[in-house]
Protein backbone atom coordinates (compact mmCIF):
# COMPACT_ATOMS: atom_id res chain seq x y z
CA UNK A 1 0.00 0.00 0.00
CA UNK A 2 0.99 3.71 -0.31
CA UNK A 3 -0.01 6.32 2.05
CA UNK A 4 0.50 9.91 1.25
CA UNK A 5 -0.10 11.41 4.95
CA UNK A 6 -0.92 15.00 5.63
CA UNK A 7 1.69 15.62 2.71
CA UNK A 8 2.27 20.07 2.26
CA UNK A 9 4.62 21.35 -0.32
CA UNK A 10 5.02 25.06 -1.09
CA UNK A 11 7.35 26.35 -3.67
CA UNK A 12 8.19 30.18 -3.24
CA UNK A 13 5.34 30.98 -0.60
CA UNK A 14 2.91 28.93 -2.71
CA UNK A 15 0.90 26.31 -1.37
CA UNK A 16 1.80 23.37 -4.26
CA UNK A 17 0.18 20.77 -1.76
CA UNK A 18 -2.18 21.82 0.83
CA UNK A 19 -2.12 18.67 3.45
CA UNK A 20 -2.84 15.88 1.48
CA UNK A 21 -3.66 12.30 2.90
CA UNK A 22 -4.72 9.34 0.82
CA UNK A 23 -4.15 5.89 0.69
CA UNK A 24 -3.66 3.51 -2.74
CA UNK A 25 -4.59 0.03 -2.48
CA UNK A 26 -2.25 -2.90 -4.24
CA UNK A 27 -3.79 -4.56 -7.18
CA UNK A 28 -6.31 -1.58 -7.97
CA UNK A 29 -5.96 1.06 -10.72
CA UNK A 30 -6.00 4.46 -9.02
CA UNK A 31 -6.38 7.74 -11.09
CA UNK A 32 -5.37 11.30 -9.78
CA UNK A 33 -7.19 13.83 -11.75
CA UNK A 34 -6.81 17.63 -11.56
CA UNK A 35 -6.46 20.87 -13.72
CA UNK A 36 -2.85 22.07 -14.57
CA UNK A 37 -1.71 23.20 -11.56
CA UNK A 38 -3.67 21.43 -9.04
CA UNK A 39 -0.50 19.83 -7.70
CA UNK A 40 -0.42 16.25 -9.64
CA UNK A 41 3.13 16.54 -10.86
CA UNK A 42 4.19 17.61 -7.37
CA UNK A 43 2.29 14.94 -5.56
CA UNK A 44 3.85 12.12 -7.92
CA UNK A 45 7.33 13.62 -7.45
CA UNK A 46 6.60 13.63 -3.70
CA UNK A 47 5.34 10.06 -3.66
CA UNK A 48 8.33 8.94 -5.65
CA UNK A 49 11.18 10.35 -3.29
CA UNK A 50 12.30 12.92 -6.02
CA UNK A 51 11.00 15.98 -4.01
CA UNK A 52 10.93 16.45 0.24
CA UNK A 53 7.59 17.43 1.68
CA UNK A 54 7.50 20.29 4.07
CA UNK A 55 5.76 18.15 6.34
CA UNK A 56 4.12 15.06 5.77
CA UNK A 57 5.33 11.79 4.66
CA UNK A 58 5.05 9.33 2.00
CA UNK A 59 5.14 5.42 2.91
CA UNK A 60 5.39 2.54 0.30
CA UNK A 61 4.81 -0.75 1.97
CA UNK A 62 5.10 0.43 5.77
CA UNK A 63 8.74 2.20 4.48
CA UNK A 64 9.22 6.00 3.81
CA UNK A 65 10.18 6.55 0.29
CA UNK A 66 12.54 9.56 0.59
CA UNK A 67 16.09 8.63 0.63
CA UNK A 68 15.16 5.24 0.63
CA UNK A 69 16.70 3.01 -1.96
CA UNK A 70 14.86 -0.16 -0.68
CA UNK A 71 11.40 1.50 -1.25
CA UNK A 72 12.49 3.59 -3.79
CA UNK A 73 12.80 -0.13 -5.96
CA UNK A 74 9.30 -1.11 -5.41
CA UNK A 75 8.42 1.21 -8.24
CA UNK A 76 9.13 2.86 -11.85
CA UNK A 77 8.02 6.75 -12.18
CA UNK A 78 7.06 7.13 -15.70
CA UNK A 79 7.73 11.59 -15.73
CA UNK A 80 5.49 13.74 -18.26
CA UNK A 81 8.83 15.35 -19.52
CA UNK A 82 10.66 11.69 -19.26
CA UNK A 83 13.97 11.64 -20.28
CA UNK A 84 16.23 9.17 -22.82
CA UNK A 85 19.84 9.12 -23.27
CA UNK A 86 21.07 11.72 -26.03
CA UNK A 87 21.81 9.13 -28.88
CA UNK A 88 20.42 5.71 -26.93
CA UNK A 89 18.36 3.42 -28.85
CA UNK A 90 15.37 1.32 -26.91
CA UNK A 91 18.63 -1.72 -26.47
CA UNK A 92 20.62 0.89 -24.90
CA UNK A 93 17.56 2.08 -22.37
CA UNK A 94 16.75 -2.04 -21.87
CA UNK A 95 20.08 -2.35 -20.50
CA UNK A 96 20.44 0.55 -18.25
CA UNK A 97 17.04 0.01 -16.76
CA UNK A 98 18.27 -4.10 -16.49
CA UNK A 99 20.77 -2.85 -14.34
CA UNK A 100 18.52 -1.02 -11.79
CA UNK A 101 15.71 -3.62 -11.71
CA UNK A 102 17.07 -6.93 -10.95
CA UNK A 103 13.68 -8.42 -12.00
CA UNK A 104 13.44 -6.67 -15.57
CA UNK A 105 11.70 -8.99 -18.25
CA UNK A 106 13.98 -8.56 -21.01
CA UNK A 107 12.23 -10.90 -23.45
CA UNK A 108 8.63 -9.80 -23.19
CA UNK A 109 10.21 -6.29 -23.72
CA UNK A 110 11.49 -7.36 -26.68
CA UNK A 111 8.59 -8.90 -28.03
CA UNK A 112 6.52 -5.59 -27.11
CA UNK A 113 8.78 -3.99 -28.97
CA UNK A 114 7.99 -5.97 -32.20
CA UNK A 115 4.42 -5.98 -31.80
CA UNK A 116 4.65 -1.50 -31.09
CA UNK A 117 6.38 -2.02 -34.44
CA UNK A 118 9.61 0.01 -32.45
CA UNK A 119 12.89 -0.96 -33.63
CA UNK A 120 15.32 -1.81 -30.98
CA UNK A 121 18.48 0.01 -32.72
CA UNK A 122 16.69 2.87 -34.19
CA UNK A 123 18.04 6.39 -31.98
CA UNK A 124 15.21 7.37 -29.81
CA UNK A 125 15.79 10.79 -30.75
CA UNK A 126 13.89 10.36 -34.10
CA UNK A 127 11.00 9.21 -32.33
CA UNK A 128 7.92 10.53 -32.68
CA UNK A 129 6.06 12.00 -28.91
CA UNK A 130 3.45 8.96 -29.13
CA UNK A 131 6.63 6.83 -29.99
CA UNK A 132 8.77 7.74 -27.20
CA UNK A 133 5.69 7.48 -24.72
CA UNK A 134 5.43 3.85 -25.59
CA UNK A 135 8.94 2.86 -25.07
CA UNK A 136 8.83 4.68 -21.78
CA UNK A 137 5.55 2.57 -20.87
CA UNK A 138 6.78 -0.91 -22.05
CA UNK A 139 10.26 -0.21 -19.94
CA UNK A 140 7.79 0.85 -17.06
CA UNK A 141 5.90 -2.85 -17.78
CA UNK A 142 8.56 -5.09 -17.65
CA UNK A 143 10.61 -3.70 -15.18
CA UNK A 144 8.10 -5.58 -13.16
CA UNK A 145 8.04 -3.60 -10.46
CA UNK A 146 5.12 -3.54 -7.50
CA UNK A 147 3.84 0.01 -8.59
CA UNK A 148 4.40 1.75 -11.91
CA UNK A 149 3.39 5.38 -11.39
CA UNK A 150 2.64 7.62 -14.21
CA UNK A 151 2.15 11.35 -15.06
CA UNK A 152 -0.41 12.07 -18.05
CA UNK A 153 0.29 8.11 -18.83
CA UNK A 154 -1.57 8.39 -22.45
CA UNK A 155 -0.94 12.01 -23.33
CA UNK A 156 0.24 11.30 -27.35
CA UNK A 157 -1.06 7.92 -27.82
CA UNK A 158 -3.50 7.66 -30.68
CA UNK A 159 -6.54 6.00 -29.72
CA UNK A 160 -5.79 2.30 -30.35
CA UNK A 161 -1.91 2.46 -28.58
CA UNK A 162 -4.60 3.89 -25.12
CA UNK A 163 -6.10 0.89 -25.67
CA UNK A 164 -3.25 -1.22 -26.15
CA UNK A 165 -1.27 0.02 -23.32
CA UNK A 166 -4.33 -0.44 -20.91
CA UNK A 167 -4.52 -3.67 -22.06
CA UNK A 168 -1.55 -4.52 -20.97
CA UNK A 169 -2.03 -2.85 -17.69
CA UNK A 170 -5.19 -5.39 -16.59
CA UNK A 171 -3.16 -8.46 -17.98
CA UNK A 172 -0.46 -7.42 -15.29
CA UNK A 173 -2.33 -6.49 -12.37
CA UNK A 174 -4.26 -9.98 -13.23
CA UNK A 175 -0.85 -11.86 -13.52
CA UNK A 176 1.35 -9.99 -10.92
CA UNK A 177 -1.00 -7.63 -9.01
CA UNK A 178 0.46 -4.84 -10.58
CA UNK A 179 -0.61 -1.57 -9.13
CA UNK A 180 -0.58 1.57 -11.68
CA UNK A 181 -0.94 4.89 -10.53
CA UNK A 182 -1.78 7.74 -12.87
CA UNK A 183 -1.95 10.82 -12.91
CA UNK A 184 -4.37 13.17 -15.69
CA UNK A 185 -6.07 16.04 -16.14
CA UNK A 186 -8.22 13.96 -18.42
CA UNK A 187 -11.67 11.97 -16.70
CA UNK A 188 -12.29 10.72 -19.62
CA UNK A 189 -9.28 8.28 -20.29
CA UNK A 190 -9.54 6.96 -17.10
CA UNK A 191 -13.06 6.27 -16.70
CA UNK A 192 -12.32 2.46 -18.30
CA UNK A 193 -9.47 1.70 -16.35
CA UNK A 194 -9.62 3.13 -12.55
CA UNK A 195 -10.89 1.36 -9.17
CA UNK A 196 -10.31 4.36 -7.71
CA UNK A 197 -9.91 7.99 -8.39
CA UNK A 198 -8.90 11.07 -6.50
CA UNK A 199 -9.83 14.23 -7.52
CA UNK A 200 -6.98 17.39 -7.09
CA UNK A 201 -8.28 21.43 -6.80
CA UNK A 202 -5.55 23.71 -5.95
CA UNK A 203 -3.06 21.23 -4.17
CA UNK A 204 -5.97 19.74 -1.84
CA UNK A 205 -7.98 16.36 -1.99
CA UNK A 206 -11.33 17.89 -3.35
CA UNK A 207 -12.44 14.11 -3.58
CA UNK A 208 -11.49 9.97 -3.33
CA UNK A 209 -13.48 7.80 -3.94
CA UNK A 210 -13.93 3.78 -5.39
CA UNK A 211 -15.26 4.17 -8.63
CA UNK A 212 -17.61 1.45 -8.03
CA UNK A 213 -18.95 2.27 -5.12
CA UNK A 214 -19.57 5.59 -6.63
CA UNK A 215 -21.23 3.98 -9.57
CA UNK A 216 -23.44 1.70 -7.02
CA UNK A 217 -24.64 4.85 -5.02
CA UNK A 218 -25.51 7.75 -7.37
CA UNK A 219 -28.00 6.62 -10.49
CA UNK A 220 -29.56 8.84 -13.17
CA UNK A 221 -33.38 8.21 -13.71
CA UNK A 222 -35.43 9.26 -16.73
CA UNK A 223 -39.00 9.45 -16.44
CA UNK A 224 -42.54 10.95 -17.69
CA UNK A 225 -45.25 11.44 -14.97
CA UNK A 226 -49.04 10.16 -15.43
CA UNK A 227 -49.30 13.45 -13.18
CA UNK A 228 -47.72 15.57 -10.79
CA UNK A 229 -49.43 13.83 -7.85
CA UNK A 230 -47.77 10.76 -9.15
CA UNK A 231 -44.77 12.88 -9.27
CA UNK A 232 -44.84 14.04 -5.70
CA UNK A 233 -45.28 10.46 -4.29
CA UNK A 234 -41.92 9.02 -5.84
CA UNK A 235 -39.77 12.79 -4.89
CA UNK A 236 -41.12 11.93 -1.19
CA UNK A 237 -39.08 8.69 -1.62
CA UNK A 238 -35.74 9.57 -3.45
CA UNK A 239 -32.42 11.55 -2.35
CA UNK A 240 -32.76 14.08 -5.52
CA UNK A 241 -29.02 15.66 -6.20
CA UNK A 242 -30.49 17.60 -9.62
CA UNK A 243 -33.50 17.52 -11.52
CA UNK A 244 -33.41 18.82 -15.27
CA UNK A 245 -37.14 19.04 -16.69
CA UNK A 246 -37.69 19.23 -20.31
CA UNK A 247 -41.22 19.83 -21.01
CA UNK A 248 -42.91 16.28 -19.14
CA UNK A 249 -39.13 14.71 -19.09
CA UNK A 250 -37.85 14.28 -15.34
CA UNK A 251 -34.08 13.46 -15.41
CA UNK A 252 -33.03 13.08 -11.72
CA UNK A 253 -29.35 12.29 -10.53
CA UNK A 254 -30.22 10.40 -7.59
CA UNK A 255 -28.30 9.06 -4.41
CA UNK A 256 -29.51 5.60 -4.38
CA UNK A 257 -28.98 2.51 -5.41
CA UNK A 258 -31.08 0.46 -8.36
CA UNK A 259 -32.63 -1.59 -5.41
CA UNK A 260 -33.86 1.47 -3.90
CA UNK A 261 -35.09 3.19 -7.05
CA UNK A 262 -37.11 0.27 -8.04
CA UNK A 263 -38.79 0.75 -4.12
CA UNK A 264 -39.44 4.04 -4.28
CA UNK A 265 -41.44 3.73 -7.82
CA UNK A 266 -43.44 0.98 -6.36
CA UNK A 267 -47.26 1.72 -7.26
CA UNK A 268 -46.00 5.32 -8.86
CA UNK A 269 -47.84 5.77 -12.35
CA UNK A 270 -45.38 6.77 -15.06
CA UNK A 271 -45.97 6.89 -19.22
CA UNK A 272 -42.14 6.18 -19.51
CA UNK A 273 -39.58 5.03 -16.67
CA UNK A 274 -36.10 3.70 -17.01
CA UNK A 275 -32.66 3.81 -15.00
CA UNK A 276 -29.45 5.27 -16.84
CA UNK A 277 -25.58 4.37 -16.25
CA UNK A 278 -23.50 7.79 -15.77
CA UNK A 279 -20.13 7.98 -16.85
CA UNK A 280 -17.20 9.08 -14.54
CA UNK A 281 -17.50 12.44 -15.60
CA UNK A 282 -21.80 12.63 -14.65
CA UNK A 283 -20.14 11.25 -11.04
CA UNK A 284 -17.62 13.65 -10.54
CA UNK A 285 -20.20 16.68 -11.65
CA UNK A 286 -22.93 15.24 -9.27
CA UNK A 287 -20.40 14.70 -6.09
CA UNK A 288 -18.47 17.62 -6.46
CA UNK A 289 -21.59 19.73 -7.03
CA UNK A 290 -22.80 18.53 -3.38
CA UNK A 291 -19.31 19.72 -1.78
CA UNK A 292 -20.24 23.12 -3.27
CA UNK A 293 -17.81 23.08 -6.34
CA UNK A 294 -18.21 23.38 -10.25
CA UNK A 295 -16.31 20.59 -11.64
CA UNK A 296 -17.28 21.62 -14.88
CA UNK A 297 -14.84 24.77 -14.44
CA UNK A 298 -12.45 22.77 -12.58
CA UNK A 299 -11.83 19.97 -15.03
CA UNK A 300 -13.89 20.03 -17.92
CA UNK A 301 -13.08 23.55 -19.19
Amino acid sequence: MIELNALNKSFDGIKAVDNISVNIKEGNVFGLIGTNGAGKSTVMRIMTGILKPDSGEAVIDGEKVYNNIKAKSKFFFIADDHYFFATANATDMEKYYSALYPQFDKGMFFDYLSKFGLEPLRKINTFSKGMKRQLILLLGICANTKYLICDETFDGLDPVMRQSIKSIFSSEIEKRQLTPIIASHNLRELEDICDHVGLLHKGGVLLSKDLEDMKCSIQKIQCVFASDKEREKAEKNINIISDDVRGSLHTYTVRETEESIFRAFNGVETIFFEILPLSLEEIFISETEVAGYDIKKLILG
